[in-house]
């Protein structure tokens, strides 16, 4: 009674479809102009991906610092390295930019050269003055220039590292932007049309290369490049996918409203990332090209089984019902399936990839009715197929390479086994030499011109990714007590004993200036002041920025004096070390500051990004186990069988494994981007699975349970479709090598090649399986009545339901 009650609800959806296509046409129109009336709410996201849940202790840790200290990422740095410089002409520009840049309300302070200050005593006050470092009247003066570069070079070890190389001689400016806008899009509007113009206008006068860099510009040139890229993958996408549907099917009309049904799915995507008010990231960028990529084997599985209806009968109208009573269902759960593997996102507990896994696998559902009611209706609509439509049937080069499958499963399925276990074998080998990534820029656009000039501000000054100490002394103003400093200065030194590290920089800095300034500016007074002086010279360093807007403390001491700060960077190259390098810096800091009496915490962006990835692959492991187990479910309520289970299972983890012992082999790290082609991939993988045991038990039952012919006529009748829908994606997730984004290229050409092993697996090792198996697996007992009747049904059993009328 089930399968009679699946049978006459996919044939009401048919006659519904076809007898009202008028209605069912105004209905797709009335959807697609409500949620294109959403995309008024679409916006790029201003802020980074974290890949941690709010409640994760490195995230509890990392806010508790920008608490403190405020936002770390409004940082924006301009760097130099040029001879011509210290130049009249060179320096004139150079401060007519950085004055431009100053008066702007988007900056909230501009440290460099031009404008710099130094401390310098006064007695009489007892207090540090900040005073000009340069004269403005005297930079026409080229000997004036050479002086001061001197100067700056020689006398002002304070500034190392963070205004000038002393060893390359290059030079750099810190700005800070205003922390209220650095997440919104006037950090866009004021970099893409104000910053960047201004730079290019000082290049153009001087001739001098500026390098520039610092996550407010990193993170607003990275996201223009993505919203460029988005055109460039549906364009790419649209193209490929049609060329290879019209390649198969030689018909403009069935090409052109397979194209028409992807730009629909295109449109209802983004008014479902409107509607959900869901931001645009570097992954829900990629939901519109993903279903131009999913939704054209849809329409070549659904026109590819309208022409062999056609083929056997000549009768448009009938082929068309067939379509949808024998494989609407088969149809239905290959493309829940596909959605599985995205909706498994959702147990990750991160909201950037909760947020792909809904609105892709929304997406998913609503492409699968989309194409279900338009293709019938579309084709009821224009002249039936000619025979040059449908001779791709009996193509001779496809043919001839799905006749050499058939024969290795026939005939050589030992050899298969074994190529499958050495396989198997060296994937394991592979697997053993991954490698998790902690790089935040290893995905970035490597052609693009700020990534350049990351890799200068590296080379240079030793990396741009922060790390974070932050000390509690559990006490206000406990920061400025002598035994404190000393404490932070022996961390320091370890700090930099640390290769990976660039040297620190903290309150210590700026009282070792302190000692300097109070002896007249003499560098070898750069040091802590011994206990005699303390008392004098903190006093000075206390009195320097009172009511100052300026203050030099309070980027390193909080308000209370009661929490003090050390930044020190490092090259993003090191991200994989991180967790060795917290291991030495909490070893040091534990001897050095007793629990008692401090408590210090390590963050920062590159220890905060470093710990997401970890957390990503765990959660993200897990949630391909949870997709393992929902098909697993899935197949068993549709088929009662354990052993069904089993069969459908290995050929799809076999090409899992082969892409994961690949990465290893060729390098490729694990990371945000590279760790979502597993659930990607099976998911789509898996669809071929359930097409060929849904048409095997229905074949079953044709021939009597002999096993051999029922194997036989599933692969000839469902084996084109897996090949044509299997190429579709390989070619169709190609296109994201295209990107300039090395994440993105990683992403499609590894779901590329996971998917061709998944196809060549699912037409060889799938049926050498069952064939293997066929003893149990041909059981009548376990394949009547099932849960779920995905079969493909015959002529005879619907023509048998309209002569009892059961609808």
């Amino acid at each position: 009674m089930i399968k009679w009650f699946s049978l006459g609800f996919w044939e009401l959806i048919a006659r519904i479809v076809l007898r009202n296509k008028i209605l069912m046409l105004s209905i797709i129109v009335a959807i697609t102009v409500f949620l294109s009336m959403q995309w008024k709410n679409i916006h790029f996201t201003f802020t980074e991906a974290n890949m941690l849940p709010e409640d994760n202790i490195a995230n509890v840790e990392y806010n508790a610092f920008l608490n403190k200290f405020g936002e770390e990422g409004n940082l924006i740095i301009i760097g130099v390295k040029d001879k011509t410089f210290f130049t009249p002409k060179a320096f004139k520009a150079w401060n007519t930019l950085m004055n431009s840049i100053k008066k702007d309300k988007a900056i909230d302070l501009v440290v460099s050269i031009n404008d710099l200050k130094k401390l310098q005593k006064n007695d009489s006050l007892q207090k540090f003055e900040l005073i000009p470092f340069v004269d403005q009247n005297k930079t026409a003066d080229k000997a004036y220039l050479e002086k001061i570069r001197k100067e700056l070079f020689n006398d002002m070890p304070f500034y190392e590292g963070l205004l000038f190389n002393k060893k390359s001689g290059s030079i750099r400016s810190a700005i800070y932007m205003d922390k209220k806008i650095v997440n919104t899009k006037a950090r866009k509007d004021y970099i893409l049309e104000k910053l960047v113009p201004a730079i290019e206008k000082f290049e153009k006068e001087t001739n001098i290369d500026l390098r520039v860099s610092g996550m407010p510009y990193i993170r607003t040139l990275n996201a223009k490049t993505i919203t460029d890229e988005i055109s460039l993958f549906i364009g790419a996408s649209l193209l490929v996918t049609s060329l290879l549907f019209f390649f198969f099917f030689r018909s403009f009309r069935a090409t052109l409203i397979s194209i028409i049904i992807v730009i629909i799915g295109v449109m209802w995507s983004f008014g479902v990332l409107g509607l959900l008010n869901y931001e645009i990231t570097v992954l829900t960028a990629l939901v519109p090209s993903l279903i131009i990529v999913i939704g054209i084997p849809n329409c070549i599985f659904l026109t590819n089984k309208y022409h062999q209806e056609y083929k056997v009968h000549r009768n448009k109208v009938k082929a068309l019902q067939r379509v949808t009573t024998k494989i609407g269902m088969a149809t239905l759960m290959t493309n829940v399936t596909t959605a599985i593997g995205f909706f498994t996102f959702i147990t990750s507990n991160n909201s950037l990839l909760i947020e792909f896994g809904n609105v892709t696998s929304i997406n998913i559902l609503l492409l699968f009715l989309l194409c279900i009611i338009v293709i019938p209706i579309f084709h009821s609509y224009i002249p039936a197929p000619k025979d040059r439509h449908i001779e791709h049937l009996d193509r001779g080069s496809v043919k001839n390479f799905m006749d050499w499958i058939l024969h290795n499963v026939k005939h050589n399925r030992f050899s298969i086994y074994v190529v499958a276990i050495s396989l198997l074998v060296i994937s394991i080998i592979g697997i053993y030499e991954m490698r998790i990534s902690g790089s935040l820029i290893e995905d970035m656009p490597k052609k693009e011109a700020f990534f350049k000039d990351i890799i200068f501000f590296e080379n240079e000054f030793d990396g741009v990714m922060p790390l974070e100490i932050m000390i509690d002394t559990k006490r206000k103003k406990g920061v400025m007590k002598l035994s404190t400093l000393r404490r932070m200065d022996e961390l320091e030194k370890a700090i930099d004993e640390i290769p990976e590290l660039s040297k620190p920089i903290s309150i210590v800095n700026l009282v070792k200036y302190s000692k300097q300034a109070y002896y007249n500016g003499n560098p070898e007074y750069y040091d802590l002041p011994t206990s005699q002086e303390q008392g004098f010279i903190l006093s000075y360093a206390k009195n320097a920025t009172k009511n100052s807007k300026e203050n030099l403390m309070k980027s390193y001491v909080d308000s209370t004096g009661q929490y003090a700060r050390i930044t020190t960077f490092m090259r993003d190259d090191n991200g994989g070390a991180i967790p060795k390098i917290e291991a030495e810096i909490r070893k040091e800091a534990d001897k050095i500051f007793p629990p008692d009496r401090y408590n210090v915490t390590i963050t920062g962006k590159a220890l905060v990004f470093q710990k997401g990835t970890g957390y990503l692959l765990d959660n993200l492991l897990s949630s391909l186990v949870f997709a393992f187990f929902l098909t697993a479910l899935l197949i068993g309520f549709m088929f009662r069988s354990f052993k069904m289970i089993l069969v459908s299972i290995i050929p799809n983890l076999l090409p899992l494994l082969l892409t994961a012992g690949l990465m290893g082999f060729l390098d490729i790290p694990l990371k945000p981007s590279t760790i979502l082609v597993f659930g990607i991939a099976f998911g789509l993988s898996v669809d071929d699975t359930v097409r060929f045991l849904a048409q095997y038990r229905e074949e079953l039952k044709k021939n009597n349970w002999k096993i051999r012919k029922s194997v036989y006529a599933t692969f000839n009748d469902a084996g084109l479709s897996m090949f044509y829908t299997s190429i579709v994606l390989f070619f169709g997730f190609s296109v994201f090598m295209l990107s300039s984004f090395g994440g993105t290229i990683a992403l499609g050409g590894l779901i590329s090649l996971t998917l061709l092993f998944g196809m060549l697996s699912n037409l060889m090792l799938l049926p050498a399986l069952v064939l293997t198996l066929n003893k149990t697996l041909a059981n009548e007992q376990e394949f009547i009545e099932p849960k779920i009747d995905i079969i493909e049904h015959s002529d005879e059993e619907i023509d048998a339901l309209k002569k009892e009328k059961i609808f």
